[in-house]
């Protein structure tokens, strides 16, 4: 058996929980005030994910670049190669805030979406 202990970023409370792993496969977590924790705990010790804001290029818009935010989260392992990709990505304006920019950024699922106007 093997644990790990983590400080959940569910809310504000930031309980410093336990999570208990056999075999590389989640069995508890102890010191979560809520359902939420629990879940987080499980989730970040199997399968980190986060969201992903950065910018991209754009031509012919207020400012050079974009911000563009992920409409999900993605696996953790994979923002690097996401970020890599949207390198190469160039727009034009007009851009709406919420307009999808990639649709199923490198086969994951997930959408990257402007998160302003330009």
């Amino acid at each position: 058996m093997e644990t790990k202990t983590m400080n959940c970023i569910m809310c504000p409370m930031g309980c410093e929980m336990t999570v208990t792993l056999e075999n590389g496969k989640f069995v508890s977590v102890t010191g979560n005030s809520c359902p939420r924790g629990a879940k987080y705990a499980e989730t970040e010790v199997i399968d980190p994910r986060r969201m992903l804001t950065t910018t991209i290029r754009i031509k012919g818009g207020l400012l050079p670049l974009l911000p563009v935010v992920s409409a999900d989260v993605l696996p953790k392992g994979r923002i690097a190669d996401c970020v890599a990709y949207l390198r190469n990505v160039t727009v034009e304006a007009p851009v709406k805030a919420g307009e999808i920019i990639v649709h199923d950024i490198l086969g994951l699922g997930v959408d990257i979406v402007a998160s302003r106007e330009m």
